[in-house]
């Protein structure tokens, strides 16, 4: 499976964590762990509330 999204580094580069991640989104941890490993993906919605929160464009998330 193709990597689709960028959050995980981008989380680093942010200097943020998925257990952070998760808090904010009112999400479980292991939600915010399957996204960051490519396992599932979140809606576009919350695709937009991350890179909200990460201070990011959405585009920046999402692999090219």
């Amino acid at each position: 499976m193709e990597d689709i999204n960028r959050l995980k580094i981008v989380l680093v580069e942010k200097k943020k964590t998925g257990k952070w991640l998760a808090e904010q989104l009112g999400k479980n941890p292991s939600t915010v762990s399957k996204w960051c490993s490519n396992v599932s993906q979140p809606d576009l919605a919350t695709l937009v509330k991350v890179a909200e929160l990460l201070k990011v464009d959405v585009q920046e998330l999402i692999n090219k």
